[in-house]
């Protein structure tokens, strides 16, 4: 049995220095990743989180924890950071069975923040899969997304501001 306060340090501390392997040894074998992306597919096992968190840390930077709540079998994780020039928030769920995380859902803001994730993580994630092709379409596919929001998100959503002069 696994001490979860561990644990937790340990995944922690992995992502705000990089060093994605050391979260092997806090996920049950048996794991899942929750994407925020997608509800197409679910990421199960050790090595399929490890291969997504890894990919991800090639885009979002700066990761600093700055909130934990929960208990001994759930915690919420949040973190700050960037992701290409933007701003992003996120948040984990981690449901922990004998003091190893057993499922990750991870949530996060902004929309201009989680498309550009959405658009540049596909290709690192299927290089590592061998399928390079497919990370150059999706790539391609969620690109006009991600302009779309971060566009939106610096010209027009700034319109709606309640608290702007009309």
């Amino acid at each position: 049995m696994a001490d979860a306060d561990a644990t937790i340090a340990t995944w922690r501390t992995a992502q705000e220095t990089g060093q994605i392997e050391r979260t092997l040894d806090c996920l049950t074998e048996d794991a899942t990743f929750i994407s925020p992306l997608t509800d197409a597919f679910r990421f199960r096992g050790r090595r399929q989180i490890v291969d997504v968190l890894e990919a991800a840390t090639g885009l979002i930077e700066g990761i600093h924890f700055h909130t934990e709540v929960g208990s001994a079998d759930t915690r919420v994780l949040v973190y700050a950071a960037t992701v290409r020039g933007i701003a992003v928030e996120e948040a984990q769920l981690l449901r922990l069975d004998d003091g190893l995380i057993r499922e990750v859902t991870f949530f996060g803001r902004p929309l201009p923040a989680l498309t550009a994730v959405m658009t540049g993580i596909a290709g690192p994630m299927l290089r590592g899969q061998g399928r390079p092709n497919l990370g150059r379409a999706i790539t391609a596919a969620t690109a006009p997304l991600a302009a779309m929001t971060r566009l939106g998100e610096k010209r027009i959503v700034p319109l709606a501001d309640p608290n702007r002069r009309r």
